[in-house]
C-alpha cells in the first residue's frame, strides 16, 4: 500500500482511470509522461507506477529511471491491487479497456479488409497484411502503435467528474 513517502501514479488513459482506480492514485497517462510532469507530481517521493495489468506501468518506470527517478512497478496493476483487497474508487460509467479496444480495432480492420478483398477489391487485402505485421511487431517489441493511437481518441481523453482527485 501507499505511504506518505510515495506517490501512486496511474498511467492509464483518463477514461480507464475514471472507471476504476487505486484509491489515492494520480492520473498521468503514459503518452503524457514527461520528466517535467513527473517532477511536479513526485516532488522527491518514491514513485509507484500502476496501470491495468502492469505493462504500461513497467514502461513508465523504465522511462522514469532513465530520467533519474526512483520507483517501482505495481506488478499486476489495478486488477492485482483490487484482488489483494486494497482500496479502489469506482466511477459511474464503465469503459472498455485500452487492450480490448485494440483487439476490437485490429479484428475489425482484418475482417473488413478481408471481406473487401474477397469481394474483388484486391487492394484491400493490404489492410489485414499491415495489421498482421503490426501485431508481429507489437509482440516482438512489446509496444503497440495502434494502442498509442487509440489512447489519443476523444473517448479515452475524458472521464468527467470521476477523475476528481
Amino acid at each position: 500500500m501507499q505511504s506518505s513517502n510515495a506517490v501512486l501514479v496511474d498511467v492509464r488513459t483518463p477514461a480507464e482511470f475514471g472507471d476504476v482506480r487505486a484509491k489515492g492514485a494520480v492520473n498521468l497517462p503514459l503518452d503524457q509522461l514527461t520528466k517535467e510532469s513527473l517532477s511536479s507530481i513526485a516532488k522527491g517521493k518514491q514513485i509507484l507506477f500502476i496501470c491495468r495489468s502492469g505493462k504500461r506501468s513497467e514502461q513508465a518506470l523504465a522511462q522514469a529511471i532513465s530520467w533519474g527517478f526512483s520507483g517501482e512497478n505495481v506488478v499486476g496493476g489495478t486488477m492485482a491491487w483490487e484482488s489483494a483487497g486494497c482500496a479502489v474508487v469506482r466511477g459511474e460509467a464503465s469503459v472498455i479497456s485500452l487492450e480490448r479496444q485494440v483487439r476490437i480495432a485490429a479484428g475489425g480492420l482484418v475482417a473488413v479488409g478481408t471481406a473487401l478483398g474477397l469481394l474483388g477489391a484486391t487492394w484491400a487485402l493490404a489492410v489485414p497484411l499491415v495489421v498482421g505485421c503490426g501485431l508481429v511487431f507489437s509482440g516482438v517489441t512489446d509496444t503497440c502503435g495502434l494502442a498509442m493511437v487509440i489512447a489519443k481518441m476523444p473517448w479515452n481523453r475524458r472521464c468527467g467528474s470521476a477523475c476528481a482527485r
